[in-house]
């Protein structure tokens, strides 16, 4: 007998010591909280169509909930429902189109400004190409003009120019002149006594 009445008080219980599950009221509804097991007293506040409350307690024709501001109280079970109403999916689904319709402006933004850097940074290494390829060019040249002088110059180097031979030639000629008549002054004053005779 005590075995009996032990599980009819587990049964009697059981509502309160099941896992509490999420439920949402229903659709283009007001809904009102009670403190009333029965829903028979004046409502305390009113929920709307999606609010999420958490069932404490079930029982044929009406729940326990609690708000997720913590108010627990009573309202008719056949207006909850365990999936979000489609209000509230709606908006959720608005609230997320309008974040990746944002996010998709930043992106588009942040393309634009690389695509214009990459177009500035594309043509910087083209002019450095272009400039590479005018010193190589002109280096190039260079290269071959001191060639060219270092060839002419290893032709010369074992020969002098005529004109500069006749040059020195006719330098040496009327220095060699002067020098001899200066010595020739010199020596004739000498044994004259420093008197010139001619």
């Amino acid at each position: 007998m005590s075995r009996l009445i032990v599980l009819a008080g587990l049964l009697w219980g059981w509502p309160s010591l099941a896992w509490a599950e999420t439920a949402y009221v229903t659709d283009i509804l007001r809904l009102g909280l009670h403190r009333a097991q029965d829903t028979n007293d004046p409502a305390f506040r009113t929920l709307v169509s999606g609010t999420e409350l958490e069932i404490m307690e079930r029982l044929p024709n009406y729940a326990r909930v609690r708000t997720g501001e913590g108010q627990e109280g009573w309202v008719k079970s056949a207006y909850l429902v365990l999936e979000k109403p489609a209000q509230l999916r709606v908006s959720e689904v608005g609230a997320e189109l309008a974040r990746m319709r944002e996010e998709l402006s930043r992106a588009q933004a942040a393309q634009r400004v690389a695509e214009h850097e990459a177009e500035r940074l594309s043509e910087a290494v083209s002019a450095d190409a272009d400039s590479s390829a005018a010193i190589g060019t002109a280096l190039t040249r260079l290269k071959q003009e001191n060639a060219s002088f270092e060839a002419r110059l290893e032709t010369y180097r074992q020969s002098v120019p005529l004109r500069w031979a006749g040059a020195a030639f006719v330098v040496a000629l009327i220095a060699g002149f002067f020098t001899g008549v200066f010595w020739l002054d010199y020596v004739s004053r000498r044994r004259h006594g420093g008197f010139r005779i001619y």
